[in-house]
């Protein structure tokens, strides 16, 4: 069984989406000494402006983070569990793409 070129690629974009992820998520907490989570939106103003970039790159962690301590915790439905994984994996997609794209843009200059 051989994978197609695409597929090679979609599963080499993912994974780098999903270790980018981590990696901002892990840097924020490191240097903050807080948990990257959503609630950095709620405090408004230039906080809140200043944490979209960190959100949108490290969302699919945080989603994923957040989705296996409520299954641990809480007791969450494994649908609900299945359906956070995938929006995350899409997430990470997302961002592992534009990442390739932003390095390619950079070592071509």
């Amino acid at each position: 069984m051989s994978l197609s070129p695409t597929a090679l690629d979609s599963l080499r974009t993912l994974c780098i989406g999903l270790a980018l992820s981590g990696l901002l998520a892990s840097a924020f907490e490191l240097v903050a000494a807080r948990r990257a989570s959503f609630s950095l939106l709620e405090r408004g103003g230039f906080l809140a402006v200043a944490a979209l970039p960190l959100l949108a790159f490290s969302a699919p962690f945080i989603i994923l983070r957040n989705t296996v301590r409520g299954r641990r915790i809480e007791g969450r439905p494994f649908p609900f569990v299945m359906l956070a994984t995938m929006i995350a994996c899409g997430w990470s997609l997302v961002s592992g793409r534009v990442a390739l794209d932003l390095a390619a843009m950079i070592v071509r200059v």
